[in-house]
């Protein structure tokens, strides 16, 4: 457990509720360690610890806090007005870049964060990095944080966060659209909605678990069905002559450059 107040800036928004949640039901802080700031009072999600401070001035937030969260939308941080110097300040924000961090808040004490939806049920896959500012005590502190709402990695280049920004930030979105293209397909061949979706869900949930819990490589599984010549093996080649391949690496290259492009725009 921290002994450092914690503040989220935007603490009533869906990723702002689901890492005040993570931290409350791991123990990582206590509820009157937590103060959330935002437009509204609306705090669903956290009704089962009344000792959470809600305020609607950021500047009280920053004033409590000795660590400070932003997770509001990357285009209303312009609007935020908040001096956090000497402070620790974690941005979960996709796209904004520690300079720009640095000159709205006044921190040196920077981490850019990028958890996913994932997090509103303790499996989000958070990488993060800190700017020179932030010390080893500070590192653990944010490993231990995000470890609340999954898994977390450093990394030490800040391009590859805007890069896992499109990887992991996107969550269940991508899995999403290739369910979506296949309970499609089962529906156009006549399968009961109930049972294609059903179906669909056993296949990338399945693969989900099978995925985390197989020691297999993703590349190893796909050749050894592929070398098992069964109707998985004309499936997966289908897919690859379709442009699947290059398909995704094409929407990965075109997440990143939105990543990029938010940056450069700030």
């Amino acid at each position: 457990m921290t002994e450092r107040t914690i503040g989220i800036v935007g603490g009533a928004g869906w990723m702002g509720r689901a890492i005040a949640r993570s931290m409350l039901e791991a123990g990582f802080v206590e509820p009157s360690g937590l103060v959330l700031s935002s437009r509204s009072h609306n705090t669903q999600g956290l009704a089962g610890w009344p000792g959470i401070t809600c305020l609607t001035d950021n500047h009280e937030l920053t004033a409590r806090s000795d660590v400070i969260i932003l997770s509001v939308r990357p285009v209303q941080f312009s609007a935020v007005d908040i001096d956090a110097a000497g402070k620790l300040v974690i941005s979960v924000m996709a796209g904004v870049p520690v300079a720009t961090l640095a000159a709205r808040t006044g921190a040196t004490r920077i981490v850019r964060a990028m958890p996913n939806a994932a997090a509103e049920i303790g499996k989000s896959y958070t990488p993060w990095f800190a700017s020179e500012g932030a010390d080893p005590a500070d590192k653990e502190l944010v490993r231990q944080l995000f470890e609340t709402c999954g898994t977390t990695d450093e990394v030490f280049r800040e391009a590859d966060i805007d890069y896992l920004t499109g990887l992991t930030g996107s969550g269940p979105a991508f899995p999403a659209l290739l369910a979506d293209a296949m309970l499609g397909h089962a529906l156009e061949r006549g399968l009961p909605a109930k049972v294609a979706k059903r179906a669909v869900e056993a296949v990338v949930a399945g693969a989900n678990q099978l995925l985390a819990d197989n020691n297999a490589s993703p590349e190893e599984t796909v050749r050894t069905f592929l070398e098992y010549r069964g109707t998985t093996a004309a499936g997966l080649q289908g897919m690859i002559d379709g442009g699947f391949v290059e398909a995704v690496r094409a929407g990965l290259d075109a997440a990143e450059a939105a990543a990029v492009g938010m940056s450069q725009g700030q």
